[in-house]
């Protein structure tokens, strides 16, 4: 197993009672999740310092609580990339920091054919996994980028600029992805 542990701009702090404990640059949240199933906090102090709390409801969704003043986006930094976080619904921030290991192994394995002069073409169907777009980018490849929401490509296009890959080989659709899929199947 692989574990993300190059961050510095994130960290988890603790984990208890269904709860997450995360620093996202200078900023503290509380996230819900299902496998934390042991009460007690392994340093309570640290629960004391979050900027924000995300709260389930039993009807579906929840909310945030804010706690602290804090900004509405702000950027955090793996590496060479840049990318902009915020709370969402449905406790998302914009980003899933494990997957870091992924972006390493993207990067990795496109930089070994770019280097020797290989073209490179990526296709990333999901939004949540723009990580992935971003470091293909950096790697040099080129990528498609499909997501249904247009909110969620104009996001995915803020990264890509965040980490100066703008002038990067990068074509965002918005599309269904399963109905973009079928249609370049029957197309070809």
């Amino acid at each position: 197993m692989n574990i993300a542990n190059n961050w510095n701009d994130y960290k988890i702090l603790d984990m208890a009672d269904g709860q997450k404990l995360e620093k996202w640059g200078d900023v503290i949240l509380s996230r819900p999740d299902p496998q934390i199933i042991w009460k007690d906090k392994s340093y309570p102090e640290k629960w004391k310092n979050i900027n924000a709390t995300y709260h389930r409801s039993k009807t579906g969704g929840g909310t945030w609580e804010y706690n602290k003043k804090m900004p509405q986006q702000w950027q955090i930094k793996y590496k060479d990339l840049t990318f902009n976080i915020k709370p969402m619904g449905f406790k998302h921030t914009g980003l899933f920091p494990e997957q870091a290991v992924n972006w390493d192994y993207i990067i990795s394995k496109i930089s070994q054919r770019t280097k020797k002069n290989q073209e490179v073409k990526v296709l990333n169907l999901f939004f949540f996994f723009f990580g992935a777009t971003v470091a293909a980018l950096s790697a040099g490849a080129s990528v498609c980028h499909v997501d249904s929401s247009q909110g969620m490509v104009n996001w995915a296009k803020e990264n890509v600029s965040s980490s100066g890959l703008r002038e990067r080989p990068v074509r965002f659709l918005v599309d269904d992805v399963v109905k973009f899929v079928n249609r370049e199947i029957r197309r070809n």
